[in-house]
């Protein structure tokens, strides 16, 4: 069955960090306002099949913002996942008629007193169709645990498979995956969701000034167009510190997208101090012509597998860094992974040292 065009929608959301999980409702009642207006007049267009809220819509950035313990963040402000926060969604999902999708710092039920950075997707009925254990997070500063982590006990767990990593969804609306925020900064993370079969991509959010300098925009064309995907990347709106704080920062800069398979905005949205949101068209029959008849920008088909499989060899990052113990905090990761992989690079002599050291 052929799929029409529709809208997908990124909502642009104000949130507000928390102190314990009970400080959600707050953010969850703001996207569900912000959800009615966007709904609404983006389907003035075609109507709206995706809405895409963003990373840290939830809980904010407390975690990494403030340097928490992470055993006291997984206690008392990560949540549950199906729980009551994915039901919410669920509501808005159904009330709408549409997929969402969306993020939280969230546990495991095998890893006592951890949590992990999870995607997840909702369908029209509310039905949690999928969930993705971000693998790339923001390393110097994020405190969530990733299946690289504890990468022996994933595989173990769930399988060496592109699926076990970044799984996608078959949808009556494409085929969707998930590429949180810093995912989207290494091309091997959208490359392998697209070689799992992604038509749709999520990819959200992004901190200024990294933003107002590009890098959030040209990742995400890049990524769309290296694997002719459609990349829905809104970002968040003003961030208060805690719910009761009157002081707005924009801390993300704005810059929303919806991009689509040959690298192409079809959708923006510069303005970030506030809750707004970004919409555009996507047509899953004209990725999939495309793909099927372009003889030299459908990059997929000419991989020369066997020669790219070199470059990934020689170990870079350590795996099973957390197999044993809790995320470290900034100073030390910063002491025991950043400073030593950055000499590990200059060792193996892929890095020259600045000023000829």
């Amino acid at each position: 069955m052929s799929i029409q065009p529709y809208t997908a929608v990124g909502l642009i959301p104000t949130v507000r960090g928390i102190r314990k999980r009970a400080d959600i409702r707050v953010n969850l009642e703001h996207l569900k306002h912000l959800v009615k207006a966007a709904a609404w007049l983006s389907s003035l267009d075609l109507p709206v099949r995706l809405i895409a809220i963003p990373e840290g819509a939830l809980q904010g950035f407390n975690d990494e913002v403030l340097d928490l313990d992470h055993v006291q963040f997984a206690r008392e402000g990560a949540i549950d996942i199906p729980g009551e926060e994915t039901e919410f969604l669920g509501q808005l999902a159904r009330e709408y008629d549409t997929y969402i999708i969306a993020q939280a710092k969230a546990r495991h039920p095998d890893w006592k007193d951890r949590f992990f950075n999870v995607g997840f997707i909702l369908d029209p009925r509310g039905e949690l169709i999928l969930q993705h254990y971000k693998v790339s997070p923001l390393f110097p500063v994020e405190h969530s645990m990733c299946p690289h982590d504890i990468y022996d006990w994933w595989v173990e767990k769930y399988g060496r498979t592109l699926q076990a990593f970044w799984p996608v969804v078959d949808t009556g609306i494409g085929r969707l995956g998930i590429m949180m925020a810093n995912e989207g900064s290494y091309p091997e993370n959208a490359r392998a969701l697209a070689l799992n079969g992604a038509e749709v991509i999520y990819r959200a959010s992004y901190p200024h000034p990294a933003t107002g300098n590009d890098y959030f925009e040209i990742q995400s064309r890049a990524r769309a167009l290296d694997n002719n995907v459609y990349v829905v990347a809104p970002n968040m709106g003003t961030y208060y510190l805690f719910a009761e704080e009157d002081t707005p920062i924009d801390t993300f800069g704005g810059r929303s997208f919806i991009i689509n398979y040959r690298g192409q905005i079809v959708g923006k949205q510069d303005y970030g101090a506030g809750s707004t949101y970004v919409g555009g068209v996507i047509d899953i029959e004209a990725l999939r012509d495309h793909r099927a008849r372009a003889q030299w920008d459908n990059w997929l088909k000419d991989l020369r597998t066997e020669l790219y499989q070199m470059l990934y060899e020689a170990p870079i990052y350590p795996k099973n860094l957390y197999l044993e113990r809790a995320p470290m905090k900034h100073a030390e990761y910063r002491e025991e992974v950043i400073l030593k992989q950055i000499a590990q690079m200059h060792e193996r002599g892929v890095w020259v040292k600045p000023g000829g050291a």
